[in-house]
């Protein structure tokens, strides 16, 4: 599907409107279907939508592994996604239970906002040269091929230590690192090998979907909050932020980070 869209509009510039072409991005309402049950709606860019599912359901809680998923198919217009799969019906509980809106752009909702998950502390030895990091976060900005056509999209990232990558783009920042956890572990790859690089700001809800799939290092240009620090910390995250040109701040699990 082309999510790309050019219309006409009018343009002022140097004190003179004119008329002109530009480009915008494709927003829809996209349905999960769980069990044969209607469970969420979200807005987002109409693709990738098997992995936006698996990568949300994984990092709710609501499956464990992609092992879980026993078959999932799109609609042919796109717009409904259908899963069976083994879960955790406590989990799904919560989804529906202690739904909040998160601070992201898109109209993301989670049942795990704040610093109270119960996941294992991470316990990675991953330990990279952070040089080499923000060469990829060079690479990550300039390779944002939606965001440069439209100006209108988060990109989220999974770098890992043998140079490979997957990223995916979206409209807003959590269907961004959902979508591109789905497609690492619908090919096989583990998000816990790898590194998040994401754009935007580091707030709790990013943070705790990297601890969902147990990813130990997350890196962005922008700030976190207080709560994302306190989150990456309780659960053994290193976090980085203001990655820009040759430096960055550390602000949790320093060791992963080599000089």
């Amino acid at each position: 599907m082309n999510v790309l869209k050019k219309i006409n509009i009018m343009r002022f510039e140097d004190g003179e409107i004119g008329g002109r072409e530009d480009v915008v991005i494709l927003e829809q309402r996209v349905n999960f279907h769980l069990n044969g049950e209607k469970i969420i709606s979200t807005m987002c860019i109409p693709q990738n939508q098997e992995a936006h599912m698996i990568g949300f359901l994984l990092s709710e809680g609501v499956i464990a592994n992609i092992s879980d998923v026993e078959s999932v198919e799109v609609s042919t217009d796109g717009l409904d996604v259908f899963m069976q799969a083994k879960i955790n019906a406590n989990n799904l509980k919560n989804l529906y239970k202690e739904k909040t809106l998160v601070s992201g752009c898109g109209g993301g909702v989670s049942g795990n906002v704040g610093n109270e998950v119960e996941v294992e502390f991470n316990t990675s030895d991953l330990c990279l040269e952070g040089g080499w990091l923000l060469e990829q976060v060079r690479v990550f900005y300039r390779d944002s091929e939606l965001y440069l056509q439209t100006g209108c999209v988060h990109k989220a990232m999974l770098l890992f230590a043998d140079g490979k990558s997957l990223s995916s783009e979206d409209i807003g920042r959590h269907n961004a690192i959902d979508k591109v956890c789905g497609m690492a572990r619908m090919r096989g790859d583990l998000p816990q090998e790898g590194v998040l690089i994401v754009s935007g700001r580091l707030s709790s809800e990013m943070v705790i979907k990297a601890v969902m799939h147990h990813i130990p290092i997350v890196i962005s240009r922008t700030a976190p909050t207080f709560l994302g620090v306190q989150t990456a910390q309780k659960h053994g995250v290193t976090l980085c932020g203001f990655a820009r040109g040759k430096n960055m701040n550390i602000y949790t699990h320093h060791s992963r980070i080599r000089s």
